[in-house]
């Protein structure tokens, strides 16, 4: 059912032998036919045989799938969004393609920003007017 290498972005690749998938059964409602069928799809790829992928990368992905991780590094998808097997294993590589797409994406560098004056003036008046209203409820003998 799957022809060629899953190619992510360019440079990046995971090989057909990398992939290993099998059905299992579905969990949820569906009458008599759910015992019978297995439908749901469970996608396994160990991430040392994705070809092209870096360090960064590597950490990336693991940060961004850290709940598929099992073992010793292995990346484990399902899918279980239709009643057909063959297009379950579509969806899970489509999931895969999308996780290895977002994990190549780099994160923008943070800068350090300053709040401006007014930001901070409105903040202090704020505090002011708020320590004025609870001083207001003070009891005091004098009065």
């Amino acid at each position: 059912m799957i022809e060629g290498p899953l190619i992510a972005e360019p440079g990046l690749r995971v090989p057909v032998w990398a992939l290993r998938w099998k059905a299992v059964r579905s969990g949820g409602p569906g009458g008599q036919n759910v015992n019978k069928v297995a439908s749901k799809v469970e996608l396994r790829v160990a991430i040392a045989c994705i070809e092209g992928l870096t360090e960064q990368t590597g950490a990336r992905l693991r940060a961004l799938a850290k709940t598929r991780l099992v073992g010793n590094d292995e990346l484990v998808i399902t899918s279980e969004r239709t009643r057909d097997q063959g297009r379950n294993l579509e969806d899970a590589l489509a999931k895969l393609r999308v996780l290895l797409e977002a994990a190549q994406r780099q994160p923008r560098p943070r800068r350090p920003t300053r709040p401006t004056r007014g930001s901070v003036e409105r903040r202090l008046a704020a505090k002011q007017r708020r320590g004025d209203t609870k001083a207001g409820r003070r009891w005091s003998d004098e009065g």
